[in-house]
């Protein structure tokens, strides 16, 4: 099938349509410049179409036996397995992920899947004490109704498919707003898995707009009770406070700035590789990647060598050769403000171990020490093929630099000892961390999110559950009760 041409629409309660904006948005392959759809924006009116069809038919879906939702995300399972090439070509395609990081992003969407077609049996009821002879306590755990999903670019097969697909099964509807740098990807594909899975026409929406278009409809409107958004954290505090002001929940996964530690301990040719992966998986452009990695000073000198060496060795270029491991950059903004951000370091005193270079959208690694104290680079988050490399004087001193940061995603440290790891990580301000592997990690049944400009609320396992469901009590008085007065 043909991903950008038969997919590239909004879909509304159950069809195809073109957007009735008066602009388009122009879907690029950031590789090679080609043109993969044109499409028209949707307008206020189609966000208020899609929330609506999305109200409607969400009753009906909420009162399904519930084996009948999880035949059909068990359809939907098999079908992306039936196209699991076609899913990552398309992805290459659109997001100019490699081959490696396009069919890693498809298996963490079947995983999430699977996990979702398992929560669509799990709300139940509860039986609970009661202070007054003869009362009975139920209590409920119902779909919340509507969620609006704001997805991202980087991995946004994988991070739609986190809210939408436990979402469905858990009784809700949900209107899908992709990154307009992943329309397809992230939005339409996603709604034919599901069409071709038999969804009910209405539960399941897309939008392909900007908010130069709509503004903070998509936010504001009175009908989804939950915004599930993916993104930076500047775009999430704005996010928040809108739907604060309305009484609507929020479910954020913001920006990171992660750290891999290498304490003295460590496996250094293990550690290395795990560093590598951490920062360079899509060219760096993972909210969970290594930007800050920390080195003991005890062994900074072998681990550099070798990590510079691993470093220069990666390939870069076209994606679709099985043997790049850095493809292009979302686009040629990003690839100029990542160029900048170098040569400004390295001006200020900074030195490039590994210095790449700029070629269209590929932005070939950099590895970058000897930073200035007053450098902002360590404090923020880069999205690019750039890494830190730092060194610290003990533990304490390596807590104190991980911790100097206004996020708090994900995080790894490498140690012989793995409870002294353990120990590490519980000093830790992070939503996640882990001990001696990679910093990019997502598990379908652990809680995901972050701390402080990390995001707000979890994903996965119980947590989407409760991020997806809200409780009501229903009482009973057997006999009469005895009223004051």
């Amino acid at each position: 099938m043909s991903f950008f041409h038969e997919l590239a629409h909004q879909y509304i309660d159950g069809e195809w349509r073109t957007g009735s904006g008066s602009w388009d948005i122009i879907d690029f392959n950031p590789y090679n410049g080609e043109k993969l759809a044109a499409i028209t924006v949707a307008t206020a009116l189609e966000v208020d179409q899609a929330y609506r069809a999305a109200e409607r038919a969400q009753q009906e879906w909420a009162a399904t036996n519930p084996y009948e939702r999880r035949a059909v995300l068990e359809r939907a399972l098999r079908i992306v397995g039936e196209r699991t090439e076609e899913i990552v070509e398309a992805i290459i395609d659109e997001l100019g992920g490699t081959r490696l990081r396009a069919a890693y992003e498809v298996r963490s969407a079947t995983e999430v899947l699977r996990e979702a077609i398992r929560q669509s049996l799990r709300p139940t009821g509860r039986l609970l004490p009661a202070v007054s002879d003869g009362r009975e306590n139920r209590l409920y755990r119902l779909p919340v109704g509507v969620i609006g999903v704001i997805s991202a670019f980087n991995f946004p097969f994988l991070v739609t498919m986190k809210s939408v697909a436990p979402a469905l099964g858990l009784g809700n509807a949900v209107v899908v707003k992709p990154h307009q740098s992943a329309p397809v990807v992230g939005g339409g594909l996603i709604a034919k898995i599901f069409e071709d899975a038999g969804l009910p026409a209405g539960l399941l929406n897309v939008l392909i707009t900007d908010s130069a278009e709509i503004g903070d409809t998509f936010i504001e409107h009175p009908v989804p009770k939950v915004i599930s958004f993916s993104g930076s954290d500047r775009v999430g505090r704005h996010i928040a406070g809108t739907a604060a002001g309305h009484l609507k929940r929020t479910i954020l996964e913001l920006s990171g700035n992660s750290a891999l530690v290498v304490l003295e301990d460590a496996d250094i040719d293990y550690a290395v590789r795990a560093a590598v992966f951490s920062r360079f998986l899509y060219q760096g452009q993972i909210s969970m990647a290594a930007n800050r990695i920390l080195v003991d000073r005890a062994v900074a000198e072998e681990f550099t060598a070798r990590f510079t060496a691993a470093v220069a060795a990666l390939k870069s270029g076209d994606p679709r050769d099985p043997e790049t491991r850095i493809g292009p950059v979302v686009d040629a903004l990003t690839a100029d403000a990542l160029t900048a951000l170098v040569d400004r370091a390295v001006a200020d005193g900074a030195t490039a171990l590994v210095r790449g270079r700029t070629r269209g959208n590929v932005v070939e690694p950099t590895v970058l020490t000897d930073l200035p104290e007053n450098s902002p680079l360590p404090g923020q988050e880069i999205l690019g093929p750039v890494a830190l490399l730092m060194t610290f004087d003990g533990e304490d001193d390596a807590v104190r630099i991980v911790n100097d940061s206004p996020y708090g995603l994900s995080g790894a440290v490498h140690t012989g000892d793995a409870e002294r790891g353990v120990r590490f990580a519980q000093r830790i301000v992070s939503g996640m961390f882990h001990v001696n592997d990679s910093t990019v990690q997502d598990d379908p049944l652990v809680a995901f999110g972050g701390e402080k400009t990390s995001g707000m609320g979890r994903l996965n396992g119980e947590a989407v559950v409760e991020a997806f469901t809200t409780l009501k009590w229903l009482s009973i008085q057997h006999g009469r009760a005895v009223f004051p007065f």
